[in-house]
């Protein structure tokens, strides 16, 4: 299969519908180019993961519940000093 493109003035290239079907591709998605051994190779964008997923449920519930802390917190800010 073979599937050509121009390049504008702005060096943007429109991808063949054939292409964007085969790589799963829509408006507003992200892709890639990668340089994978002397050849370009384009790709969708992986979305890059959460530094802080790593942690989710590293460390025990705050007691009282998920809301109370908040409260309890907001409530020391409105004491006087």
């Amino acid at each position: 299969m073979s599937c050509f493109s121009v390049i504008s003035t702005k060096g943007q290239v429109t991808i063949p519908q054939e292409v964007r079907l085969r790589l799963g591709v829509k408006q507003g998605d992200r892709v890639e180019f990668v340089n994978e051994g002397g050849r370009t190779v384009i790709r969708p964008a992986r979305k890059s993961a959460s530094k802080f997923r790593n942690y989710v449920g590293f460390l025990p519930p705050y007691p009282g519940g998920s809301e109370a802390w908040i409260r309890e917190m907001r409530d020391a800010d409105d004491e006087p000093k």
